[in-house]
């Protein structure tokens, strides 16, 4: 009997079999498996009595909250597709984002209501909005917790297709516009069950959710937790201090996290005082990190460090360079430690190639570099309403990344550049687009390019290379001022260089290349 594939199956299981255990922890609250499934029920329900039908859009505003783990499976149990949106994106960018997903609901945290406030005149669709953690108020009708307690405990069972979106995510990706990334029921339960495959949890696992649950880096974690039986303890806001005091109390053994998150730890004054024995593992991921990096953690925290990589279209992890015993039994030790850094090697059900400008496989040597592309069943449906940007996406069957690399004689990959001009600052994408777009907007710039430079804090970050109008004058504090009116915070510039003129090629194009290189010679690779 054919039975679709659906995640909360995970939810059920952990349910039966864990109910008692403490499942999910948030501050103070702590809810059982078993208590925890019930409210996600409850929310099923209220979400129904919304008057929300199959197919509609849930966006959630909040930080790593038991509330948004709670959506994870109760919106997709009302037959909903839930969005959760990036907390650090201007009124202006969650406001399209909500626009452009057609929301019919919305819920946020109590922080955010100056946030909501803002934008909910800016929206078409008019959805509904619940406030969390805080009394009704703007354009809130409900609050959270009076809403899903006046509703049923009881499961609503009703056939999922296992094709329709689930999950509806938003990346910068290469334009300024963002695009909505749709993920399955079948894509994210294969997904779950090939990196549970890769990474073994188990039900002794305590994973602190550190990333942002909007985050590419994030947002695979709570399934393949509960469908094992692990505990999910929620950290609402990074501070190194209190994500240590989290690791020391509830004795978390794994963290995943981008390379800026783990520096912090590393070089925090107050680390030694904290008993952080129980680390078992560190994941990188979100944004390359270095052989150093990777070092350092497992030789001060005394736990194994390995990188992982994926996207947000694959639902996302696609490869961890996670150790094969064929491979430590036959190489000096610290082959073995650098393999840990490099991108990884494919996890199940993942087809990766490294191919070159005419599609054919570059040399498995760690000399010749291509273009990542992949395919396999936890690619993404497509951009959501964006055919155009969907077929320049996935070609031929093959999702093309845009990500350089290379790959040795076993398989693992390590990139090294990206033709996408896309900079990764501490995990999160921005557009250099939209950066130019922003400066480009001042009245005193005639041309600007914007370029990826090394940061030793964020691993990367946007530096701006801007040509002025003759007889206008512009300060650098006076531009950054003017980007923090049109973009995220940390989408500003670090650095703004004024020029003469900027170099271009035959058509006219700015050479972004060239821009580029001086800030990263003496690099061996162009990702930092």
């Amino acid at each position: 009997m054919f039975v679709p594939l659906s995640v909360l199956d995970f939810r059920d299981r952990a349910a039966a079999f864990f109910g008692e255990k403490i499942g999910v922890v948030d501050g103070e609250r702590q809810f059982t498996y078993r208590v925890w499934a019930e409210r996600t029920h409850r929310l099923a329900n209220a979400l129904v009595s919304l008057g929300l039908e199959p197919g509609d859009r849930v966006s959630f505003i909040t930080y790593n909250t038991h509330h948004l783990l709670e959506a994870y499976y109760g919106v997709l149990e009302a037959g909903l597709v839930l969005n959760p949106v990036n907390i650090r994106l201007t009124p202006r960018e969650i406001a399209y984002i909500l626009n452009h997903a057609g929301s019919r609901a919305v819920f946020f945290h109590k922080d955010f209501l100056p946030l909501v406030d803002a934008l909910a005149p800016q929206l078409s669709n008019r959805p509904q909005f619940v406030i969390m953690d805080g009394e009704i108020a703007g354009p809130a009708a409900h609050e959270y917790e009076a809403l899903i307690g006046s509703s049923s405990t009881e499961p609503r069972h009703q056939q999922v297709d296992e094709q329709a979106m689930a999950e509806l995510f938003y990346t910068s990706g290469t334009t300024g516009l963002p695009k909505g990334v749709a993920l399955s029921h079948r894509a994210l339960y294969l997904h779950a069950l090939n990196a549970e495959i890769s990474l073994r949890f188990d039900e002794d696992d305590v994973i602190l959710h550190v990333v942002p649950l909007f985050h590419v880096n994030g947002w695979g974690v709570p399934h393949f937790v509960t469908m094992t039986g692990g505990r999910h303890v929620m950290l609402r806001k990074f501070d190194p201090v209190a994500l240590m005091t989290a690791v020391q109390q509830h004795r978390v053994t794994r963290l995943l996290g981008v390379p800026a998150i783990f520096n912090a730890i590393l070089h925090h004054g107050e680390r030694t005082s904290f008993d952080l024995s129980s680390l078992r593992q560190v994941i990188i991921g979100g944004s390359p990190a270095s052989p150093a990096l990777v070092r350092a953690l497992e030789e001060q925290l005394g736990c194994q460090a390995i990188v992982g990589y994926g996207l947000s279209e694959t639902s996302p992890i696609l490869t961890i360079a996670q150790p094969r015993r064929l491979l430590t039994e036959s190489e000096p030790p610290e082959k073995a430690a650098a393999r840990r850094s490099m991108t990884g090697w494919p996890i199940p059900g993942v087809t990766l190639r490294v191919v070159d400008v005419n599609g054919a496989d570059v040399r498995r040597d760690a000399e010749q570099i291509g273009e990542i592309v992949v395919r396999g069943n936890t690619v993404m449906n497509g951009y959501y309403r964006d055919p155009d940007a969907t077929a320049v996406a996935i070609r031929d069957g093959w999702l093309h990344t845009g990500d350089m690399a290379v790959i040795d004689e076993a398989g693992y990959v390590t990139i090294k550049d990206r033709s996408k001009d896309v900079i990764i600052r501490g995990g999160e994408n921005i557009s250099s687009v939209e950066v130019e777009n922003a400066i480009a907007s001042h009245p005193a710039v005639l041309e600007v390019a914007v370029v990826s430079a090394p940061d030793e804090r964020f691993g990367e970050a946007p530096v701006a290379l801007v040509v002025l109008k003759p007889g206008l004058s512009v300060t650098e504090p006076e531009l950054k001022t003017h980007c923090k009116e049109l973009l995220a915070r940390f989408k500003v510039p670090r650095d703004v260089h004024f020029r003469e003129s900027l170099p271009k090629g035959g058509t006219g194009k700015i050479l972004k290349g060239e821009l580029r290189e001086p800030f990263w010679t003496g690099m061996t690779e162009r990702v930092h």
